[in-house]
């Protein structure tokens, strides 16, 4: 809850930093009504100078995982570049799932979803996977796994900063923040308030359907538009390796060349093709790390390939 208000938000609150604040139909009767419409929409966001103060004194880079296309596999490499850069026990890694109606990271990361944020006098804490790496999710505040969120867009844009605000993160070398489909408030929320403290790139999934690229090419003009460094292009689920026998099919065929020849039309780096392993499917649902485990799957070749050349992109500038 915003500490400027008296009571709870109501569940369909368009949210107090919304340009409806204390005007919308919903706020007929609340009792935040009149505070909403006369302090909390005033001028700028005094809380832009604490999150881009925050961010530049505790976390080094910032990379977004974006595609336009649901079900491409986005929180699966979250979690996989997650897993592999926190391999390297030099490093402090954090995941932030932004997606916020539907947040699965936490459960593709192994984390108990009936666990609680902590609070304290520094924040609230992230929950811990391994002791360099961890993640915060909305779905660590849900009364059950099973409730929805109903949200609008002011909302989502109140828990977005406090995720970069009130999160006690401690020093990170890499968050990695897993993004919804689209290109709407969640991706407008954190590009604006990283905005000045700045995020080394983004890293686009597709699949090599036709079907995918048509979104992807969204993203990909989105994140032009809001001057995102695009760190390059991934094509999941490209084509199949039998686990058992090896062998190589196409269950998602290109008509239109896939992801190599998009990245070819926008000029933008192709990182890779990560091939399907019906045990990835196995290991999100169990919250296992497929890297880990599997260490002769193609897939975990072309990850951890696609990994070292983000980290030299990265790190080159350091």
């Amino acid at each position: 809850m915003n500490t400027l208000l008296t009571h709870p938000e109501p569940a369909h609150c368009p949210g107090p930093e919304s340009q409806t604040a204390g005007k919308d139909e919903s706020c007929n009767g609340c009792p935040n009504q009149s505070i909403c419409a006369s302090q909390l929409n005033k001028g700028p966001d005094p809380d832009m100078a604490i999150v881009t103060s925050k961010i530049d004194e505790y976390i080094k880079h910032k990379i977004l995982v974006l595609s336009g296309k649901g079900g491409v596999g986005k929180s699966t490499f979250t979690a996989m570049l997650s897993f592999a850069l926190a391999a390297d026990q030099s490093l402090e890694i954090g995941s932030l799932d932004l997606d916020i109606c539907g947040p699965s990271l936490p459960k593709i990361l192994g984390c108990n979803l009936n666990e609680t944020i902590h609070s304290s006098n520094s924040g609230w804490s992230p929950i811990y996977i391994d002791d360099n790496l961890s993640t915060m999710s909305i779905a660590f505040m849900l009364p059950n796994p099973d409730s929805a969120i109903i949200w609008r867009g002011a909302k989502k844009n109140g828990l977005i900063k406090q995720f970069l605000k009130d999160v006690d993160w401690g020093y990170l070398d890499y968050l990695i923040i897993d993004t919804p489909p689209g290109t709407s408030d969640e991706h407008l929320s954190i590009t604006s308030y990283l905005k000045d403290s700045g995020i080394d790139g983004c890293l686009i999934i597709t699949t090599p359907q036709e079907v995918s690229l048509l979104d992807v090419r969204k993203e990909i003009d989105f994140v032009k538009k809001v001057n995102i460094p695009i760190l390059g292009l991934v094509e999941n689920m490209s084509g199949f390796v039998c686990p058992n026998c090896k062998g190589e099919s196409q269950i998602f065929k290109p008509t239109t060349g896939g992801g190599e020849s998009l990245a070819k039309e926008f000029n933008i780096p192709f990182l890779g093709e990560v091939p399907l392993d019906p045990r990835i499917a196995r290991c999100c649902d169990n919250g296992e790390n497929f890297l880990e485990l599997y260490t002769d799957s193609p897939a975990t070749t072309a990850i951890l390939d696609i990994v070292d050349n983000l980290r030299d992109q990265i790190e080159a500038n350091d």
